[in-house]
C-alpha cells in the first residue's frame, strides 16, 4: 500500500482518496475507521444540547422508549431511538447486543459465558453489559474479524 500526502495552505479542507485496484477487506475496514472519525451524535443533558463524537461512546441503552448516551465521562439523553442510533451508527464499531442496548467494541474490556448461552461483556469503568443470547453469535462474529 502507498501513502501520499499533499499539505499545502491552498486547500481550505481535507479530501481523501483511495485508488484501488478493486475493494477488498482492508479497504472497507480502512473507510470505516475514517468514516468514524468524522461521526458526531447530539444529545441533551441539564436543559443543553452537546455534540458527542461516535469515538467516545462507549455504549447506549434504551430504557421507556428513551435512548441514553454513555460515554466514560457522562450520560446524555439521545433525541432519537435506538434503532435510529443503530442505522447512524453501523459503519462504524457499534453492535447491538440486547433488543434495548449498542455497545461500542472498542470499549470492551473482557467477555465471558454467562447461563444459557448469554454472555457478560465489560467495559470500560468495570460497567458490566449482559448480551442476550440472539445476539451473542453476532458479538463472537464481530470479534472473529478482528483475528483476520
Amino acid at each position: 500500500m502507498k501513502i501520499s500526502i499533499n499539505a499545502d495552505n491552498q486547500y481550505t479542507d481535507t479530501e481523501i482518496i483511495v485508488n484501488c485496484p478493486r475493494l477488498n477487506d482492508d479497504i472497507e475496514k480502512l473507510l470505516a475507521i475514517l468514516r468514524k472519525l468524522d461521526m458526531k451524535l447530539t444529545g441533551r443533558k441539564d436543559g443543553k444540547q452537546y455534540i458527542i463524537e461516535a469515538e467516545k461512546i462507549m455504549y447506549i441503552e434504551s430504557t421507556d422508549k428513551r435512548a441514553f448516551i454513555y460515554t466514560i465521562e457522562d450520560i446524555f439523553e439521545s433525541p432519537f431511538r435506538l434503532f435510529e442510533l443503530e442505522e447512524k451508527l453501523a459503519d462504524g464499531d457499534f453492535i447491538r447486543i440486547s433488543k434495548t442496548c449498542l455497545v461500542n467494541i472498542d470499549y470492551i474490556k473482557s467477555i465471558e459465558p454467562d447461563l444459557d448461552r448469554r454472555l457478560i461483556l465489560t467495559v470500560e469503568k468495570d460497567i458490566k453489559l449482559i448480551v442476550s443470547r440472539q445476539y451473542s453469535s453476532a458479538i463472537k462474529q464481530k470479534l472473529e474479524e478482528y483475528n483476520e
